[in-house]
């Protein structure tokens, strides 16, 4: 195959703007437990384009900052921000997940979708102790992954998806992903499921009609086809062994309490 490109920005190449493997559903039920108002403080890591802080900032008027290594995306987030005239309200700035640019205790609510995946070993750990830092005391860590619904063939699995989103990631079961989350510091309600980052129900849900037919119509072009079709084909296969993972991670306060 002569184009090796990252899986999440090929998608959003052909037209995707929701890049996450549980869809709009579980993103908007993974907010929602957080009880967001006007005066919640919200760091999101790993922003992208700016998709959720602007719909945080439309749905509950909050402050949100976006953090993101990618200048290309921050420049996208920054003209998606303008487009919206939310700059008010949302700011981005370039850091890493494994070292914050932030004061301990600044945000209510930490977002980090699609991206804990993505790090391998102990990387996990560091960027959760990292987000654990930034939360005040009793704040949500609220974050979206791919998730291992059966481990018979783990690293075939593990290979295969490798292979086609060419990234080297490491999704965990939703048992491990529990105990990440509880070892370093945090109070954890899960809920998981079938991934509907490919599936064509799942791209008109997030995307809108027309927006999964561009989708597809671009996925289809002779440049595209290799990849899209190989990226179908894995997911629609394994189904039953790679689903999402949304979790809510409440922060120990001081004396314990969650």
């Amino acid at each position: 195959m002569k184009n090796k490109e990252v899986g999440h920005n090929f998608l959003a190449r052909l037209g995707k703007t929701k890049l996450r493997p549980g869809g709009i559903e579980a993103t908007n039920w993974l907010i929602e437990q957080a009880q967001l108002n006007a005066d919640s403080q919200i760091l999101e890591v790993a922003c992208n384009m700016g998709t959720t802080m602007i719909y945080l900032a439309k749905t509950y008027q909050c402050q949100v900052i976006g953090l993101d290594q990618s200048q290309q995306a921050l420049e996208k987030a920054r003209h998606n921000i303008a487009k919206e005239h939310l700059e008010k309200k949302l700011s981005v700035v370039q850091g890493n997940a494994l070292k914050l640019p932030f004061e301990d205790q600044s945000f209510d609510v930490v977002i980090n979708e699609a991206m804990l995946t993505m790090l391998v070993g102990k990387a996990k750990d560091k960027a959760i102790k990292e987000y654990f830092r930034v939360l005040k005391p009793n704040g949500v860590l609220l974050t979206h992954d791919v998730c291992l619904l059966n481990t018979d063939k783990r690293i075939e699995i593990l290979t295969g998806l490798r292979d086609t989103i060419h990234v080297k990631v490491e999704p965990l079961t939703v048992e491990e992903w529990d105990k990440k989350f509880v070892d370093n510091g945090f109070h954890v309600t899960q809920k998981y499921g079938k991934m509907s980052l490919m599936d064509p129900i799942g791209m008109i849900r997030d995307e809108g009609f027309s927006g999964a037919f561009k989708i597809i119509r671009n996925g289809l072009k002779k440049e595209n086809k290799e990849q899209f079709k190989k990226m179908f084909v894995f997911f629609r296969n394994h189904k039953k062994e790679i689903g999402y993972i949304v979790t809510v991670s409440q922060k120990k306060g001081e004396n314990n309490d969650v």
